[in-house]
């Protein structure tokens, strides 16, 4: 029996080195997958919170004071004239200086511990009157804006 050299094709070994380092290189990406889809479904709250934010800023120019609170999507649209979705979270308003909540709902169905997590964005005034805000919340820390 002769063994023929020089063929074409793949071994079985390099085949099989091949499938290993595909299933290495899945089993890093799809966890990292998986936490930037978090990211970016918990982007989508942050950024309505910061509109809020901005209308706030201009709330507090126009009368010199905080705005009064809301407690829902309804409450922010006819106070504040801001209309946010709210399919990823309830948004809300309160205190003096005034305190942005969100509380995460339906992030993820692969991660439950999510839901019901807060995102706070605090107002801060300085001497001048003008206001910086601050994040803060339970949320995990990776997930948090900074």
């Amino acid at each position: 029996m002769s063994i023929r050299r020089g063929g074409k094709g793949f071994t079985l070994i390099e085949l099989l080195i091949v499938i290993a380092i595909i299933g290495i290189l899945a089993a890093v990406a799809l966890p990292m997958y998986r936490a930037q889809t978090l990211k970016a479904k918990i982007s989508e709250v942050t950024n309505s919170m910061g509109t809020i934010a901005s209308a706030i800023d201009v709330y507090r120019q126009d009368t010199l004071a905080w705005p009064p609170a809301c407690a829902d999507a309804l409450a922010l649209q006819s106070n504040l004239g801001v209309h946010v979705p709210t399919y990823r979270g309830t948004l809300s308003t309160g205190g003096s200086p005034t305190v942005v909540t969100a509380i995460i709902q339906n992030i993820s169905a692969n991660n439950p511990q999510l839901d019901g997590s807060t995102i706070t964005l605090t107002a801060n005034t300085t001497g001048g009157g003008a206001v910086t805000w601050t994040w803060g919340g339970t949320l995990d820390t990776p997930y948090r804006p900074h």
